[in-house]
Parts: C-alpha cells; structure tokens; sequence
C-alpha cells in the first residue's frame, strides 16, 4: 500500500531524514531476509530508542499501515518479507546495551544488539547468554526473540525463553507493555514473556529486553565421534543424553553431508563414513577428566569408527573443520537449497533419519541432514535446481512427506527458524482448530488492526500470487 504523504513527513519530522528511506532503490534492500522472498515495502524507518518506536507504532495504528520490524535480515523464512507492503521498521540502529548487573546476572539491551556484541559485554564481567545461532557474529537480540533461535547450547542452556527475563514492547495499538521481572523467580500475572518470544513480531515490537546471563564455564572439551552409519551414531545420541553429564553441543551429520565435506575440506574423516557427531562439554576443570570420560563411554557403541578428543585450540579448529565446511559445501552445491528445522524427540532421531532416506529415493531428491542433535532438533536440506519444473514438483512433494513424517513422530515444524512465510500453510496440520482460534485471539487482543507483520506465522489468507515462492512454479 501507499505510505499517506503526512505519514512519510511526520516520520521524517520525527526521525530526520536520514532514518526515512523513501526511494525505492534504497527501500530495495530491506525487503528480503535470508529466504527467496521478496518484496518492497513503502518506506523504511530507523528508530533509535523505545519512545521513537511508539510514535511510529502509532502512526500505523491510526492508519491502519503494515509494519514488519527487521533486524539484519538472517532469517530463512520470509517472516520479514513485506508481502503487504507498509512500513519496515529496521532495528539496527537499536544497539544499546543499556544495563549489565554482574550480581543480579542480567543484562538490558536494546533488540539490535547483536549476539556477538551481547557475548563480547557479558565475558566482561564473567559470563554469557547461552543462545549462539550459527549467525551470532550478525544476528541480532530482537532477531533471536522473534524466532526463539537458540543454536548447539540449547541442548544443556536451553533457548531464549528460558534465558529471557523480561521484555519492554509496544503492542499493535501503539501501547507500552512490559513483561516479566528483573529476578529469576516471579510469578505475578500471566507469562507474556514466553509468549511475545517466538511469536515473529505479529504480537509486539519488542524495544528492551532483560537477559538472563550464566556464568561461564571453566573449561571445554571438544570430541568428534565418527561412526559407520546412521543408526549407530543416533543410538549414541539417546546414551549421551541419558547419562548425568549433559553436552553444551551435540552436533549431527550424516554421510551426504561427510561426503560433500569430503570433497572440499583437507579435514580427515575415514571412508565409509556414515555419521558424525560433535560434541562439546564444559564445566569445572577439576571434574573436566571424568565428565569426557563418561560421554566418551555413552558414545561408544556398535559402529563407531572413530574418536577423538581435542585439548589445545588448534585441535579444537581441526575437529570442527569438518562441520564449518559444510555451509560452503552445500552453497556451492545447491545454492537455493530448501532448509527446514524441523524437531522429533530424541529417541525418535533414527525413525526421522531413516524416515528421511526413503522420501530421497522416492522423490528422486538429494537431502542432506545435520544439526543439533541433542535437542532432536535436524536441519533437513533438500538439494533442488529452483529453474528446473520437475525438480520443483518433487521438492514440493517432497517437503509436504517430510512434515508429515515429523508430526506423525511427535514433532514440530520448527525448532528454531520460526514459520514467517514459507511455512504457514502447514501450521494448521501441526496445532488444532481450537488452539489455532486461541492464538488468534490473542493475536487480535495485541494487534486490533491487524498491521504488525500481517500474513504470516499463523494460517489466514494465502499470499498473494506475485509472491515468489520456492516451493511453487
């Protein structure tokens, strides 16, 4: 839609200039995330603190605009797509950390903080905020709430609701909201905190927020677990997870994947190579030796190939050689790859993985799995040519077998990437119509008009047909 010409002044009024994009070259940028979608939003805004985000929220309101708040555009599912055009509300001038309270263990940071700058603060003084996406270097705060992205040290520290606080928001009418406590006990009130987290900005804009810190570890210990095949690397996933010692990372990848890493990476990995895993353990160097003994002990089963365990940085960088050459692998392979995150309980990781081997050869599609095992959490990538009709129909297919596999295991859609766009029309084979009429509900109590980030993470009306979609010729 068209931005109303006293909207466009007011914001310039308010912002200056120089945080209003009006030309469609400049809007260009910030209408894509890390997916295939695209489109272009009506102006693009820079707030810098809570109070400019509220004027902004009200002017939509009013107007009854669209707006989609950005962080720095790593998302994979199109959730800051502007498919309706309005306003995108970039956070990336929101890089404050406002507070960091070392005896209380929290830290208040603005959402465009990015992971890395919020690590790099808390080590300061001794601790961590245990979510670290693959993409913490860029990601930001805001980004990681929206989605509930976690990364490997959810599997010991859990995501960010369990190491969120509090949050300070503003709802689609333009009112402030404030959630949670600045203690690690409350229970005043429902918890809007967890519910605002995940949600994808379809709730609340969120401004502030209180982050739980955890002290850092004393020491680490990285193994690599190579095993013969799928089967016995996954029954070492289940003995790991059920012994007292619990991983900060266990990392999964199966033989596709070792093989394009093979071919790429000077990283040694024996032939014949079904699986690996990677696993990390921190915790109090004296009880260092035991602790990597006794995850040792789990993962040895039937099948496994080969185990090594690293103690200076650079054997550390060699064990993990093998997984950071994955990314590039696969771009290089199938640089438009379909990436889902989908989640199965721990002990149903072999059923999934074999599961997932058979829908391959049916198809006539290449998948390639890794991810956070631990969690049950796998990263299912289907290796498609996006300019080739048949290839596109198989995917298509493919996917929709691959959800169904999911959900019929007792899992769900995403464990991290969130649903955005690409994943909506599955959402209502996951959740029940009640729950579903719920959810939007509560959505319509925190949005009256409907204008934060409209058509997407719950199922309404299908996106527009000029949309580009991977998934659709």
């Amino acid at each position: 839609m068209d931005i109303p010409a006293d909207v466009t002044q007011a914001l310039i009024q308010l912002l200056g200039a120089d945080r209003v994009l009006t030309a469609a070259s400049d809007r260009l940028a910030y209408g894509y995330d890390n997916s295939r979608e695209q489109a272009l939003p009506g102006l693009v805004v820079f707030p810098r603190n809570h109070d400019e985000t509220a004027v902004i929220v009200q002017h939509c309101y009013r107007n009854k605009i669209p707006l989609i708040t950005r962080g720095r555009g790593t998302g994979t599912t199109g959730a800051t797509t502007p498919i309706s055009g309005g306003i995108v509300l970039s956070t990336e001038r929101m890089t404050r950390i406002l507070e960091i309270a070392p005896d209380d263990r929290f830290m208040v940071v603005q959402p465009g903080v990015t992971n890395q700058a919020v690590q790099e603060a808390a080590a300061a003084h001794g601790f961590f905020w245990p979510p670290d996406p693959t993409s913490a270097t860029v990601c930001t705060v805001g980004g990681n709430l929206a989605y509930n992205s976690a990364g490997p040290r959810a599997v010991k520290y859990g995501t960010p609701r369990e190491n969120t606080l509090g949050l300070r928001a503003i709802s689609g009418a333009g009112e402030e909201i404030r959630t949670g406590t600045r203690t690690t006990k409350g229970v005043v009130g429902y918890d809007l905190t967890r519910l605002l987290i995940g949600s994808e900005g379809t709730l609340a804009i969120i401004t502030e927020a209180t982050l739980k810190l955890t002290p850092l570890p004393e020491t680490k210990r990285t193994l690599q677990a190579i095993y013969a095949n799928i089967d016995s690397a996954t029954q070492a996933v289940s003995r790991i997870m059920a012994q007292p010692v619990v991983p900060c990372a266990l990392e999964f990848i199966d033989g596709a994947a070792i093989d394009m890493v093979r071919a790429v990476s000077t990283a040694g990995l024996p032939e014949g190579a079904g699986a690996l895993l990677m696993i990390e353990v921190d915790g109090p160097a004296s009880a260092m030796t035991e602790m990597v003994d006794a995850v040792s002990l789990a993962a040895t089963t039937k099948g496994l190939l080969s185990l090594k365990t690293a103690n200076t940085t650079t054997e550390i960088q060699a064990l993990w050689a093998t997984r950071k050459a994955l990314s590039p692998a696969l771009r290089n392979v199938a640089p438009k790859k379909i990436n889902e995150d989908v989640v199965v309980p721990v002990s149903k990781i072999p059923v999934l993985l074999n599961g997932l081997e058979a829908l391959a050869r049916q198809h006539k599609i290449t998948i390639v799995n890794f991810g956070h095992a631990g969690n049950g959490n796998i990263h299912v990538n289907l290796l498609v040519d996006p300019d080739d009709p048949r290839q596109l129909a198989s995917a298509k297919a493919c996917l929709d077998d691959v959800f169904s596999l999911v959900l019929g295991l007792g899992g769900t859609l995403s464990g991290e990437h969130g649903i955005g766009l690409v994943k909506r029309e599955f959402v209502a084979r996951e959740i029940p119509p009640p729950t579903l009429r719920a959810m939007q509900d509560i959505q319509q109590v925190f949005d009256p008009h409907n204008i934060l980030n409209p058509a997407k993470t719950l199922p309404t009306a299908p996106p527009p047909a000029n949309l580009h979609n991977p998934l659709k010729n």
